[in-house]
């Protein structure tokens, strides 16, 4: 295995799954919710987005014309979906929600390991495009299984992230969260917005 693609694999998969500027949208994300809970989170999101991940690496291209989705169109649906996470952000709406349900039971409160963590923010068009990418790239059990060791190191990345959330949280503190909280929420409009005109683009309707 050539060490150059491994380290093209991981320069790739580190800037598209970004660990780092994951950290303080899980911090907004699980506001407010006990350590035991945000490390669940964080677990589920991980073994989400690896098992999505794992999946497309396998049959990516497969899976897509099969079901007759191209990549900018399933680009274009992920950055609608997060354009609704980035308002929800903006207005304050899901902390609302989490507010008129104190008194209910833990099961029942908003879970963002699947959406938005897992999927689009982890494992998303980026990423999967660029698994599927590199995987293209290798022809034998070797490639594939360094890509997936790449893969999953980048992954634990991002779990390492996530625990250490609860400190940059306290570091914060409430007006810290809130002032971040509307930060990334434009940030996150942002990038949805740029999705989906890198969708439109690949269609030749964003020029």
């Amino acid at each position: 295995m050539d060490p150059s693609f491994l380290i093209t694999a991981f320069v790739a998969l580190f800037v598209v799954i970004d660990p780092i500027g994951l950290a303080p949208l899980y911090v907004a994300l699980t506001a407010g919710m006990s350590p035991a809970k945000r490390r669940a989170i964080g677990i589920r999101a991980c073994a989400v987005s690896i098992a999505i991940l794992f999946v497309f690496s396998l049959a990516g291209s497969d899976i897509l014309e099969f079901a007759g989705i191209s990549m900018p169109a399933f680009r274009i649906a992920g950055g609608i979906l997060l354009f609704l996470t980035a308002l929800d952000m903006l207005f304050e709406r899901r902390q609302k929600r989490r507010e008129d349900r104190a008194e209910e039971d833990d099961l029942d409160e908003d879970d963002p390991s699947v959406f938005p963590l897992a999927i689009p923010l982890i494992a998303g068009p980026g990423s999967i495009t660029t698994i599927i990418l590199l995987v293209g790239q290798t022809d034998n059990t070797v490639g594939y299984a360094a890509v997936m060791g790449v893969l999953l190191g980048i992954m634990a990345m991002v779990f390492v992230m996530f625990l250490a959330s609860t400190r940059i949280e306290r570091m914060l503190g409430k007006t810290g969260i809130t002032i971040i909280t509307r930060l990334l929420g434009m940030l996150l409009a942002a990038l949805s917005v740029q999705f989906v005109l890198d969708g439109l683009s690949s269609f030749g309707l964003g020029n």
